[in-house]
């Protein structure tokens, strides 16, 4: 399998499959696209575009199947590899785990809009600017500490359905989101920010993104270099 993807320093879409294969040892070479910009010229889209026609990452491609969208790639790698617990087994727990996952993928446009992925980043003074002026920001963070609280009181931990799964890799940028800009968090929500950052997997997307050292301006609106 390949898995295609965008810079690890930016790309939180990438992030989700990548940390959930690398998590449970499944088998992937990596190809990496660099952003330079999303207009139909660019480098980007010329390469990902001989791929998918979508235009965008991540694309898994398997054999002669190509698959796009993060959403279908975890649902994909559940069923290709049914003897790791990507989702949780019990039925419950499975259609909740997918809720959330769900929510993610077509909510929280405002904490995504107004404070983009940055891994390499320490910007405190933004993430305090944003939550005074976004109201829709509180309700985002707010909305997703009462999910995880939920879900860690329901399973018990460690992770958000007990073990390491497609939730808690859904969520993993949302965890470098709120340590980036130190958006205040319940000390349940911080301890289990802490064990996904902790992760194998996500610890080692993480150390990719620190050595990047690529500024690419379109991705950091509120600043205009790395220093």
């Amino acid at each position: 399998m390949k898995l295609y993807i965008g810079n690890k320093n930016y790309s939180s879409w990438s992030m989700r499959p990548w940390v959930l294969m690398r998590e449970f040892g499944l088998p992937f070479d990596e190809v990496m696209v660099h952003f330079d910009s999303f207009g139909a010229e660019s480098a980007f889209k010329q390469a990902i575009g001989r791929v998918s026609p979508a235009g965008r990452v991540p694309v898994l491609v398997d054999d002669d199947l190509v698959v796009w969208d993060t959403l279908a790639i975890a649902e994909y790698l559940a069923e290709r590899f049914p003897e790791h617990a990507l989702w949780p087994r019990e039925r419950r727990a499975r259609a909740r785990a997918r809720s959330l996952c769900a929510e993610m993928h077509a909510g929280f446009a405002a904490l995504r809009s107004h404070c983009p992925m940055n891994l390499e980043a320490s910007l405190p003074e933004v993430g305090a600017r944003v939550l005074a002026e976004q109201p829709a920001v509180r309700v985002d963070l707010a909305r997703i500490e009462s999910m995880w609280i939920d879900a860690l009181a329901a399973s018990g931990g460690p992770f958000l359905f007990g073990d390491y799964g497609i939730a808690d890799a859904y969520y993993a940028p949302v965890v470098g989101r709120l340590r980036t800009y130190s958006l205040p968090v319940s000390a349940p929500v911080a301890s289990y920010i802490e064990r996904v950052l902790a992760s194998p997997g996500v610890s080692d997307w993480v150390r990719d993104a620190l050595a990047e050292h690529q500024f690419v301006p379109f991705d950091e609106p509120y600043r205009t270099s790395r220093d």
